[in-house]
């Protein structure tokens, strides 16, 4: 079968670029598939981080892609759906994740795959008709709503034949547009790209922790309903035989979360790394941890728990979004009830105390037996065949 796949692919970094990049190995192995990207992905504005393009120091797939959209420029939604066209997709994927994207995407795959007109079974692709259109939905509706997510998004979701989702609030978001919506639920497949875990002192040791400390980890890019600032304060309910890690990249400014920690006095106890963590760097922030923490205030999925259960760390979570789906409470880790930094700290603490980590790390290696890419990209073929 050919695979047009429409989406953020090297040179671009980041989260959803190492997930494209696994989905494509994984439909490589027996289907002709051919990965479109961005000339630009979005403005500067959009992506207050570092850069949106991988450094020497990431260490990235080189999946070859052409790059074909530009999403600030329309002339080039009908120059991409052109190429894509060219290609001659059975499928053409995609990923969604924030309404921005909307127009762009959904422009190329309404010429592309024309949308609405009669789609007899399914072609030898050539594009037109009997392509069909199915996108991977990180988010319906982003974390940071703006006015024109509802328009977009409508717009978006009616040039799809067929969605995955990944979680059961994503899943309830895409009815509330579409009831009727074709659609397959699948689990985030697990990161198996960063290496094996190392020896936990010596990743203390080389993030200048005593190796004595219990070690909490926030990973990943900073923002606001991330909750960091709820983990910051159940820190300092905390006593000195706690360290928080925070690694990642922050969007927009830290200079809120550094008032926080001075307020609170709690500096000794956190081990800042306020960056962009590449690739090579994240065993050592799992390989120290002694669970990952993940505060969030709204949520959808989370790849970090795929990152996590790679390095066989279990998770504390606030039961929001679909996190529960993916962190199994008593099982995997611990999911605390409401977004409250009282009841972060409690679980942190029983964690502890209860010696959690041996039995959830045994549950994770019974999880990890279930979450391929192969096993992704299985089910988006046979769900494009039902379309």
């Amino acid at each position: 079968m050919r695979i047009a796949f429409l989406s953020t692919f090297y040179p671009f970094r980041g989260g959803i670029a190492q997930f494209n990049a696994s989905l494509y190995r994984a439909f490589e192995k027996e289907h002709s598939v051919k990965a479109f990207t961005f000339t630009r992905q979005y403005p500067d504005f959009l992506f207050p981080g570092e850069t949106q393009m991988v450094t020497e120091k990431d260490n990235a797939d080189k999946i070859p892609s052409e790059r074909v959209l530009d999403t600030l420029n329309p002339l080039t939604y009908f120059s991409a759906a052109d190429r894509i066209k060219e290609f001659g997709p059975d499928i053409l994927l995609m990923k969604y994740w924030m309404s921005y994207m909307a127009p762009s995407l959904g422009t190329v795959a309404k010429k592309v795959c024309g949308r609405g007109r009669p789609t007899p079974s399914l072609g030898e692709g050539r594009g037109g008709p009997h392509s069909k259109v199915i996108t991977v939905l990180d988010n319906v509706i982003p974390h940071e709503k703006r006015f024109f997510d509802t328009s977009f998004t409508k717009y978006f979701l009616k040039q799809n034949h067929g969605f995955v989702v990944m979680s059961d609030s994503v899943k309830n978001d895409l009815l509330k547009f579409i009831p009727d919506a074709k659609y397959i639920s699948r689990p985030h497949p697990l990161y198996d790209h960063f290496g094996k875990k190392t020896d936990t002192d010596d990743a203390k040791n080389k993030l200048n922790i005593p190796v004595d400390k219990k070690v909490v980890l926030f990973f990943g890019f900073i923002r606001d309903y991330k909750g960091l600032d709820l983990l910051i304060d159940a820190v300092s309910k905390l006593n000195d035989e706690y360290v928080l890690v925070i690694a990642g990249e922050v969007y927009g400014s830290f200079d809120k979360y550094t008032q926080q920690i001075e307020k609170l006095g709690v500096q000794s106890k956190i081990s800042l790394h306020v960056r962009y963590i590449s690739d090579d760097e994240v065993p050592v922030f799992f390989s120290a941890a002694d669970v990952c923490v993940l505060p969030y205030k709204s949520a959808t999925q989370s790849g970090i728990t795929s990152i996590a259960y790679h390095f066989d760390l279990p998770m504390i979570a606030t039961d929001t979004g679909g996190l529960k789906e993916s962190i199994e409470h008593n099982k995997t880790g611990i999911i605390v009830a409401s977004p409250d930094s009282n009841l972060i700290a409690k679980a942190i603490q029983d964690y502890f105390a209860q010696n959690f980590r041996p039995k959830f790390q045994e549950e994770i290696k019974l999880l990890k037996n279930k979450l391929s890419w192969d096993g992704l990209a299985n089910a988006i073929i046979d769900f494009s065949k039902s379309l």
